[in-house]
Formats: C-alpha cells, sequence, structure tokens
C-alpha cells in the first residue's frame, strides 16, 4: 500500500477496485468504518492528481468542483462524505449509486416508463432548481451524471464542469468554454458563442428526458453541420408511443431560441411534471 493509501486507511477509509474514469480523474469503490459504531458504508471515491501533466489543463475546474462541492447539499443531488488531501492527490468521497447510473439503466432495461420518467425528471429538474438557485450551473448534465439510488431515486453527479454564473458583484456571467456532450449540448454552445450556462442546463435536461422516454437520443451527432440544423428545426421524432402532454414539455425546454426556453423553475411548473394522472400515450 502507498503511503497516501495507507493513510487514507488510517482515517478510516480502504479504496477498492476502479469503477469509473473520467477527463478529471478516476473513480473507486471506497469502504468507510465509523469509529465510534463500528459499522460500515459503501462509498465511491473520485482521485485527482493535481500535479499530474495530464491534469494541468484541468486545474481551474479542478479547483471549482471543489469549491462548489463545498456549498452545496440536497436530497437530488449525490452526497459527498468528505474531501481529503495528500499530497498531489485529493480524494473525494460521496455516497455510492447502487444502481449505477441512468444511461446504463437505459441500455439494459429499455424505454422508462412514462410515470417513472416523470419522476426522475422531477427529481433531476429539482436539483437543478436548487443549484440555479444558488447561481450554479452543471454544465455536463448527461445520463451518465445521473445516478440511481438503492431506492430508485435520481441524483445528480459529476460536477466536474460546473461553475458560478455569477461574478463577484453579483452581475450575471456567461460561459464561453465548451462543455460536455456534444449530444446534450445546446445549440447556443455549438454555436460558439457566449451562452448562460443555466439555460443550457435546461436543454440537457430535455436530452435527458428524451433520450429516458425513447431509448434514443432527438439528434444525430455524426455531422456538426445536420445536428445543428435538427436542432433549429424544432421537430422531434418519437419513436415510441408518448403522451401529449410529455412531447408538449420536450417541445418546450429543447426550443432552440434561449429567449423563449423555460428556467428551470418554469420547467417544473409544467402541467406533466406536477400531473399525478394516469399517463395517456398518444402515438
Amino acid at each position: 500500500m502507498c503511503a497516501q493509501e495507507n493513510t487514507i486507511d488510517q482515517r478510516r477509509y480502504l479504496i477498492g477496485k476502479e469503477i469509473g474514469n473520467g477527463a478529471f480523474g478516476k473513480v473507486h469503490i471506497a469502504d468507510y468504518t465509523d469509529k465510534s459504531s463500528r459499522k460500515k458504508a459503501r462509498l465511491a471515491c473520485k482521485i485527482f492528481i493535481e500535479d499530474s501533466p495530464t491534469n494541468c489543463p484541468s486545474k481551474k475546474f479542478l479547483q471549482r468542483e471543489l469549491h462548489i462541492l463545498t456549498k452545496i447539499e440536497n436530497p437530488n443531488i449525490i452526497h459527498v462524505h468528505s474531501i481529503l488531501r495528500h499530497g498531489p492527490r485529493i480524494f473525494i468521497f460521496m455516497s455510492f449509486a447502487e444502481m449505477g447510473n441512468l444511461s446504463d439503466f437505459i441500455r439494459a432495461k429499455g424505454k422508462v416508463p412514462e410515470q417513472q420518467a416523470r419522476i426522475w425528471f422531477r427529481q433531476m429538474a429539482s436539483g437543478v432548481q436548487y443549484l440555479h438557485g444558488k447561481n450554479i450551473a452543471h454544465r455536463d448534465l448527461k445520463s451518465d451524471n445521473i445516478v440511481l439510488s438503492k431506492h430508485f431515486n435520481a441524483k445528480l453527479a459529476d460536477f466536474g464542469f460546473a461553475r458560478f454564473c455569477v461574478d463577484s458583484d453579483g452581475h450575471p456571467v456567461f460561459s464561453k468554454t465548451y462543455c460536455g456532450s456534444l449530444g446534450y449540448a445546446a445549440p447556443e454552445i455549438i454555436r460558439g458563442t457566449p451562452y448562460n450556462p443555466k439555460m443550457a442546463d435546461v436543454w440537457s435536461l430535455g436530452i435527458i428526458l428524451f433520450f429516458m422516454l425513447n431509448v434514443s437520443m432527438p439528434f444525430d451527432v455524426s455531422n456538426l453541420y445536420r445536428l445543428r440544423k435538427a436542432q433549429m428545426s424544432r421537430k422531434l421524432k418519437f419513436r415510441v408511443p408518448t403522451s401529449m402532454a410529455a412531447k408538449s414539455i420536450l417541445k418546450q425546454i429543447l426550443e432552440p431560441d434561449v429567449t423563449l426556453r423555460p428556467t428551470i423553475d418554469r420547467a417544473l411548473e409544467n402541467e406533466w411534471v406536477t400531473s399525478s394522472n394516469k399517463i395517456n400515450l398518444a402515438p
């Protein structure tokens, strides 16, 4: 065991096998033992090597992520257990999502029943509403970054691209960095112009909802020109029976004109989101 891992072990954390990796770090399974009760908890641990040459460009994103993670606490966001630093390594311990991420779930199980999709969308949107209320944008919302707890609750995860949307004087700050995955990126991001990251988050939620209901993405990302043209067309092809109410909210959220797209507050007020009525599917 290396010195860093030994120190973590002394703090009652035991890091196990790698279960995922991304541009900014690797994710491992970890076990935590409470000192007083001796109870054990299964966690996930995201590990960064701060001075790694391959991670130098991401240093600003790492500092933002760490700062933001210390500012948020919400039932619709993955819970951070602790953040530890040892030498160049930073360990972020968080709740372990027993049921994996939403993307893997859909690929394994297929279409999410609309009633369940509505519950998960409401949970995701509520998490985003909480972030936006703190002037934080996620900027990388996608099905891979939505995790499912053992009780099948959807939670937002991976804040590697998150940032504050206001400056020190409280003035709105637009984003200029291309963030996230192409299939989930709003038209204004693809255009390469400064964009409102909160409204881009709303668009990404719409893509996630479409994916849940259709088991496919709404736009072909193999060609950038065709992608932009399809986004601007306002035409969505539903491949499976979907209720008129669900189609309506998707068309509102996937509105290419950002001035017409609903805010997260408006999206949560939509009749399809708030209703508990039985779903009537349309072809």
